[in-house]
């Protein structure tokens, strides 16, 4: 079975995909309405939407992949594509994240600064591997060599904050994201 055979055999069953992609910001929704804002860091409900979380950010994660590896890479019209198979998974994502973080905090869900290190490490490798793809090796940079070290140092500190976060073991602490130099 290839990757192809695969989204077709995802695109055949309309029903189950609406069902699932629709169902998790329902339940993220209502989660909302059954517990008080701020105890989603208690207990079961910090497992519910941990398990929430990774429900709707993995397939959501492949389907951006998917989507983005279909219109940069292989350059195929969207129009032509199922759009329940490469849109709704991101669209659920989107949503789910949105309601969850309505009523708790991202850092109180287990796990979540692990996806969203993965997120990261996903995001600047398809850049990097877009950009190489993209520009010709032969032609020299055209901009000043700061700003070449600066787009080097800003990708280098994503990568490695993004792999630490993925990468962690459970006794060490957790690292903020980078930003800018304070001046």
């Amino acid at each position: 079975m290839t990757g192809r055979d695969l989204i077709e055999l995802a695109g055949r069953s309309p029903a189950a995909l609406i069902t699932l992609f629709v169902l998790l910001p329902v339940v993220a929704g209502l989660l909302g309405f059954i517990h008080v804002r701020d105890a989603g860091r208690l207990a079961p409900w910090k497992y519910v939407n941990a398990v929430l979380v990774y429900l709707a950010c993995v397939p959501g994660i492949a389907a951006a992949v998917l989507t983005a590896y279909t219109l940069f890479f292989t350059r195929e019209n969207l129009l032509d594509q199922n759009l329940l198979v490469f849109l709704l998974p991101i669209i659920s994502m989107a949503a789910t994240l949105v309601l969850i973080r309505k009523n708790v905090a991202f850092e109180d869900v287990p796990g979540f600064d692990r996806l969203s290190g993965l997120m990261v490490l996903i995001g600047v490798s398809f850049a990097v591997v877009l950009a190489i793809s993209k520009t010709f090796i032969g032609i020299l940079f055209g901009g000043s060599i700061f700003l070449l070290l600066a787009i080097w140092a800003a990708l280098f500190a994503l990568l490695k904050w993004g792999s630490y976060t993925l990468f962690r073991r459970k006794d060490e602490p957790r690292q903020p994201p980078p930003g800018f130099p304070a001046s």
